[in-house]
């Protein structure tokens, strides 16, 4: 699933996923965005403006808070720490 949280004003706003790393890059590259625009440190994501954000919930990204994002990034770390390194994992780690 893609996720995408709330637009600091007139800013941007974070599209991660909690599944494979192509999903994101399959609904970056439909957004239009260039492949180097990914961030993959800390947590693998996109920096959206709020017209690509739109675009992505069109395109069927769920809608999230702050709050609800953060979960989400803690919840995936969980599943992939302690086990096989995961594509998740070796972004993360710069790998």
């Amino acid at each position: 699933m893609i996720y995408v949280d709330n637009c600091f004003p007139g800013k941007w706003c974070h599209m991660i996923t909690d599944g494979d790393l192509e999903e994101l890059h399959e609904m970056a590259s439909r957004l239009g965005l260039k492949r180097e625009w990914f961030q993959p440190k800390s947590f693998p994501h996109y920096d959206l403006r709020p017209s690509k954000r739109s675009m992505a919930i069109k395109m069927g990204a769920k809608e999230v808070n702050g709050r609800e994002i953060v979960d989400i990034m803690r919840k995936v770390r969980g599943n992939v720490y302690g086990k096989e390194t995961s594509e998740v994992e070796r972004a993360m780690s710069g790998l």
